[in-house]
């Protein structure tokens, strides 16, 4: 598929998929969300890609939020099938994906665009992101998952002072609050961001597609359950043959 609004590339075992809308600061259009859930597609197939990196052009947007004009007539019923197939298409998928998502917030990560870097496993940011979910200013809530993974990364309390107040957090503030992972200078964002994805890619793909898996069930009363059975299926798969063998060999591992 030919994109128009993201660009992806390779570095070593990573994808580098960066959303291209400059002139809106990569606000999140219906297109742009297709994109993204069919290049999600073509990575998780494609075994060259082990861990994945999503990314905003330029120095002063990872993505500024949703593209309001194409929603501004909307009724309950096509608002409703909006956000649900957004979460369907798009952020569910990442939260999901096989393979680690790592967002890395360069400038601003407002709405949607906040609630696509809470879809990605690992949060890092620049010294000038700038987060926040300002639906409310517009007579709205967040539909892209906000209300639900906000509070799990950084409580209850919290969650509802950023949403109730629409305020915009800088970067600081929100690795304070476990909102992101770490920050670093724009210039150090995207080589720090692909050091952690270099690392990740020597360890075991299936080990870490299972925790995944786990993970995302860590707040369910499946989670144990999710964990054990994944933890039993690994001892029949290679990559757990090869790391073992490894290890008694004193030796790295190859996956």
């Amino acid at each position: 598929m030919t994109y128009e609004n993201i660009i992806l590339e390779t570095d070593q075992k990573t994808a580098v998929v960066t959303i291209n809308r400059p002139q809106s600061l990569n606000a999140l259009n219906a297109k742009t969300i297709l994109e993204l859930s069919h290049v999600l597609d073509e990575i998780s197939a494609d075994l060259k890609y082990r861990v994945v990196i999503i990314t905003g052009s330029g120095e002063k947007s990872f993505v500024a939020g949703a593209d309001i004009k194409e929603f501004s007539d909307f009724g309950t019923t096509a608002a409703e099938d909006l956000a649900r197939n957004g979460q369907n298409i798009l952020f569910n998928k990442i939260e999901n994906l096989n393979k680690p998502v790592i967002a890395a917030v360069n400038g601003f990560a407002l709405g949607g665009g906040l609630e696509l870097a809470m879809a990605c496993h690992i949060r890092y940011a620049s010294e000038n992101a700038r987060l926040g979910l300002p639906e409310v200013t517009l007579g709205l809530i967040p539909g892209y998952g906000g209300t639900q993974r906000l509070p799990k990364l950084v409580g209850k309390g919290l969650a509802n002072e950023m949403i109730f107040s629409a305020k915009m957090i800088p970067a600081q503030r929100a690795k304070e609050i476990g909102l992101v992972n770490d920050v670093f200078s724009l210039e150090d964002l995207l080589p720090k961001t692909k050091e952690l994805a270099n690392t990740i890619a020597q360890n075991s793909p299936m080990g870490i597609s299972k925790a995944i898996t786990a993970v995302n069930q860590s707040e369910t009363d499946q989670g144990f359950e999710t964990e054990i059975k994944a933890f039993g299926e690994l001892f029949e798969m290679e990559d757990k043959k090869e790391g073992v063998a490894a290890f008694l060999e004193k030796r790295k591992p190859s996956f």
